[in-house]
């Protein structure tokens, strides 16, 4: 073999292009820089919300980062299970649901195409503060709706024994949706 067939072997091995590291590399960060900018023009074009943050629903479930979820700390399954608890604690005032609506970046809206609901339901113990409200849709379903019959279905569990009021709070804060389906949709 002669010096230059050597060569253009060794080169034809060195040409396969780059790594695949180096694309993933490359990728990885083209796709932080636009999420930063798109953040950053979101922030821009709307200015209300968290922290000049627009809160985004993803489906049926709030922005766990605006809306978490809240809970009475005292609510007990006894307490919750007594009839007539969920209208002795309500107390949402309509300036409240208007900042909930701001947060959410929804300037207008027709009659019940939304509802400013509780994460955690009261019927659940959940409370009144700002960080368990948000503006569920009615449609596409599973909307309010559907939400409402699982709130009622998971408050059942717990006042027959079925489940905690600590677990069913966490089914319905952290995925209801998901919770709802592997239920059967009740």
């Amino acid at each position: 073999m002669t010096r230059s067939t050597a060569r253009k072997e060794t080169e034809g091995k060195n040409s396969e292009g780059p790594r695949p590291i180096v694309v993933f590399l490359i990728l990885v960060c083209a796709i932080v820089v636009l999420g930063a900018v798109f953040a950053a023009a979101r922030v821009f074009l709307f200015p209300d919300g968290i922290g000049g943050r627009i809160c985004v629903a993803q489906g049926p479930l709030p922005d766990q980062i605006c809306s978490p979820g809240d809970i009475f700390p005292d609510a007990t399954a006894d307490i919750i299970c007594q009839k007539g608890y969920s209208a002795s604690v309500r107390n949402v005032s309509q300036d409240l649901k208007d900042q909930v609506y701001a947060e959410y970046g929804i300037k207008t809206h027709k009659a019940y195409e939304y509802e400013v609901d509780h994460i955690i339901s009261l019927e659940l113990g959940g409370s009144n503060d700002i960080k368990n409200l948000y503006p569920e849709a009615a449609v596409p379903v599973p909307g309010y709706h559907e939400k409402d019959s699982y709130e009622n279905y998971l408050h059942k569990q717990v006042c027959i024994g079925n489940i905690t009021l600590r677990e069913a709070q966490r089914m319905i804060a952290t995925d209801w949706y998901s919770y709802w389906m592997a239920a059967g949709q009740p």
